[in-house]
């Protein structure tokens, strides 16, 4: 299961409600912050989810109410060394602008408690571990070296806990070494295998996010049946021109998105200060209708499918 906190939502520009592009992913012990916009330190701290193992920032692209952030918060984590070393992924272009904020401008010559990496993006797999992969895949936008992210956790076998009870199999250790594919021995000298107590492999969960988007036709692949897809409504339909001559999407393109790409719930963020949210919410729906349109701080959890078995 994924949760995400979303920390900013507003476009552009910070809303007296809506605070700049800034969002939590959390996976077990890992937390990853996507993006970093103005005031997302103060975000980090007003949502309860302090800076306790915040290690790894993805940066969608490098445009400023993406970046502008990451100079406070790594000053606050240079004076308070919350962390010992900082991962930050992005594109070449914007990991060079992200150097110049921080290198040039915020710390200069301090000598730094913390280690900072600056990890250029390409696209395919970043990270994983036994259970999850992060991946990174090209989007549209204005300049280049733009980004979104594909959290997926990996099938599994549910281990069923009737069968093993009827084998014999003790709680502890030989459980956990059936869940990881290696047979056991009973006392009484009976193999049991990992066939007889694990069920049919299960997909895990999918979780889509986009930043900043320009086009849709080339993310259907990549969206396919998520469980979850976060994606910018910047404008709506009738600002559609605008949105094209910016670079970003209109809430109707993010909802047939959503319904081309069978995905489960669509959840839309990076709202204009010029419309009413519940237009934003009406003209995506009218396309699909599971939709939400997020606020600051609001958390959603994706889990992967239940089996249809």
């Amino acid at each position: 299961m994924f949760e995400v906190v979303f920390l900013g939502t507003s476009a552009s520009a910070p809303s007296i409600h809506r605070g700049l592009s800034a969002n939590m992913v959390i996976y077990k012990e890992y937390r990853f912050l996507i993006d970093c916009g103005e005031g997302t330190q103060r975000q980090i701290l007003q949502s309860g989810l302090g800076f306790k193992r915040l290690d790894k920032i993805l940066l969608t692209h490098g445009h400023l109410d993406h970046i502008l952030g990451l100079g406070g918060l790594v000053s606050t984590f240079n004076r308070w060394g919350a962390i010992d070393t900082l991962e930050i992924y992005g594109g070449s272009w914007t990991l060079a602008r992200v150097k110049d904020l921080l290198l040039k401008v915020v710390l200069r010559a301090e000598k730094l408690p913390i280690k900072l990496k600056f990890i250029p993006l390409e696209p395919g797999l970043i990270f994983e571990d036994d259970s999850f992969q992060l991946s990174a895949f090209p989007v549209s936008h204005r300049g280049a070296d733009c980004f979104g992210f594909l959290f997926q956790e990996k099938p599994r076998r549910p281990f069923l806990n009737d069968r093993a009870e009827a084998l014999g199999v003790p709680f502890g250790p030989e459980r956990r070494q059936l869940v990881r594919g290696q047979s056991i021995t009973l006392p009484d000298g009976r193999v049991v295998h990992p066939d007889d107590v694990l069920g049919p492999e299960q997909p895990g969960a999918r979780l889509v996010f986009v930043g900043d988007a320009g086009r849709t036709d080339n993310l259907v692949d990549v969206a396919a049946n998520a469980d979850a897809l976060i994606i910018e409504a910047t404008y709506l339909s009738a600002d559609a021109e605008m949105a094209r001559k910016f670079g970003h999407i209109t809430a109707a393109q993010a909802a047939q998105l959503a319904l081309t790409a069978n995905v489960k719930h669509l959840y839309l963020t990076h709202l204009s200060r010029r419309y009413r949210e519940q237009d934003v919410i009406d003209e995506a729906r009218a396309v699909f209708p599971n939709t939400t349109v997020v606020r600051d701080f609001d958390r959603i959890k994706v889990n992967r499918p239940k089996s249809t078995d």
